[in-house]
């Protein structure tokens, strides 16, 4: 397992110790959860299971029905 060290200031590092105490969780572990959610390069489960859950929410047939032709662009 690696190790990171990493420089605060004293205010980010009060902000740090605080988060991590009002989780219920060590500083690592806090640090640990905030790369994985910020790193992560999937969808979480929770947002996977909203697929599908509005059944008002046109489906890709309905939206392309009701295309109009794009605006002409400018020439480069």
């Amino acid at each position: 397992m690696g190790q990171v060290t990493i420089y605060l200031d004293d205010e980010r590092e009060r902000r740090l110790r605080r988060a991590a105490k009002e989780s219920g969780v060590p500083v690592s572990r806090w640090v640990a959860a905030l790369i994985e959610e910020k790193t992560r390069t999937e969808w979480p489960e929770s947002v996977r299971e909203l697929a599908g859950s509005w059944d008002d929410f046109p489906d890709a047939e309905q939206l392309r029905a009701t295309q109009t032709p794009d605006t002409s662009r400018e020439p480069l």
